[in-house]
């Protein structure tokens, strides 16, 4: 199985005829994502050749949703218009958005964040700013590589995409169930753990990798969380051990201040828990290595 993508979602494409979502479209298609077609209103009707597959243009995505089944989005839309975009996919009641885009505002990712929680939570939001969501060998919703690991057990949670990516191929020959990006901004749809809680009643993920980044307290929450509620392995790791307090390190979630939010006091929950944390990302996919030879 895997957790919320799988090889049976059809995905469709929030911004396919721009620059970003045609080159990922196609990326998707050769990765053997089921694309149904994309949402454009000033193209609809019009149909885009990808490599000799034809998609449709629609004019919303509750049109897309009619006419092909969609149940995943994949959101590739400039900063200002994002938030109309995921209010669109939520009131279209899709089951899955996935909203790539950096560089939104925050109050309007707090608002369609809102929105959803108003409309029930019908429809599960990861991102923005994220690399999105692959199951390897049945899905690829957003811009994850798709040709850099295998199918496995293990499942991946990480709030940066160039450490999911490396993640992925360190752990290339065991595989993965699903690997998820949730980004790092301060407001994000998907959490560590919504990750966790999916992946442990998935059964065919059997241990899960999970990194987390300086700022905030997603990582001590998370700890909490697994020690209640978590029977399978974590190994974890926390970029930004060398980060200078007060600073904000890439993300825009990343800041500390004092002794809040910083790698050695996350490091310290996790261990707290028993999950074992490791210094670099090659030194975790190694602690992985070894739960994974002995299960």
């Amino acid at each position: 199985m895997a957790i919320w993508l799988t090889k049976d979602s059809k995905v469709i494409v929030q911004g396919m005829t721009g620059s970003e979502g045609s080159k990922h479209t196609r990326r998707m298609l050769a990765a053997g994502t089921n694309v149904v077609g994309g949402v454009n209103p000033r193209k609809a009707g019009q149909t885009v050749d990808f490599d000799g597959t034809e998609l449709p243009v629609f004019a919303s995505v509750a049109d897309a949703m009619k006419e092909t089944g969609a149940d995943v989005t994949v959101i590739f839309v400039p900063p200002q218009f994002t938030k109309g975009a995921v209010v669109e996919a939520i009131d279209a009641g899709i089951d899955l958005a996935v909203v790539i885009t950096e560089g939104v505002p925050v109050h309007d990712t707090a608002a369609f964040w809102a929105y959803n929680v108003a409309k029930g939570e019908r429809t599960r939001i990861i991102g923005p700013n994220c690399p999105g969501i692959a199951s390897p060998g049945a899905s690829n919703a957003g811009i994850i590589p798709a040709d850099i690991t295998g199918t496995g057990r293990i499942g991946l949670v990480s709030k940066s995409g160039t450490l999911t990516y490396q993640m992925m191929y360190e752990l290339r020959d065991i595989g993965f169930s699903t690997c998820v990006g949730i980004g790092g901004d301060p407001i994000i749809g998907t959490t560590h753990i919504d990750a966790l809680a999916a992946f442990e009643a998935d059964p065919e993920t059997d241990a899960i990798v999970m990194i987390g980044e300086i700022g905030g307290d997603a990582e001590e929450r998370a700890a909490e969380f697994i020690k209640a509620n978590v029977t399978k392995p974590v190994v974890g790791y926390i970029a930004g051990f060398t980060a200078p307090p007060g600073k904000t390190m890439g993300h825009a979630g990343a800041i500390i201040s004092g002794s809040a939010g910083t790698a050695e006091a996350k490091k310290e929950a996790l261990e707290a828990v028993g999950v074992k944390v490791g210094k670099t990302p090659t030194e975790t996919a190694k602690l992985m290595r070894e739960i994974m030879s002995a299960g």
